[in-house]
């Protein structure tokens, strides 16, 4: 193990970006999506940040992907139980940030940002 090695840091750098947070949300509310219609519930995730996201969550163990031997190939995600299992403090930051918002937008605009 690395000198500087932070467990708390490297678990929140892997899930804490705004596009995880979102797909684990969007899986959750979906339950199995396939590729494209993530994209349609998340459009503006771009095919490439969708795909080392997806990967990302899956090396991380918290989705799976599931390969159909069809042509053309269908994938599908789902969250597994280690994914489902992070999914209530996901929502207490989606809850946090719908009482908030008009609050953290206002405060936003008055600096200019």
């Amino acid at each position: 193990m690395e000198k500087n090695f932070c467990p708390i840091r490297d678990i929140l750098d892997r899930f804490g970006d705004k596009w995880s947070i979102l797909i684990l949300h969007t899986l959750n509310e979906n339950g199995v999506m396939r590729f494209g219609e993530l994209s349609r519930c998340i459009p503006d995730l771009s095919q490439k940040m969708q795909t080392v996201t997806l990967r990302m969550l899956e090396a991380d163990g918290l989705i799976t992907r599931k390969i159909y031997p069809e042509v053309p190939p269908r994938v599908e995600y789902m969250l597994t139980e280690t994914g489902k299992s992070l999914l209530p403090h996901i929502q207490g930051l989606v809850d946090w940030a719908l009482q908030h918002k008009e609050v953290v937008m206002s405060t936003r605009n008055k600096f200019g940002k």
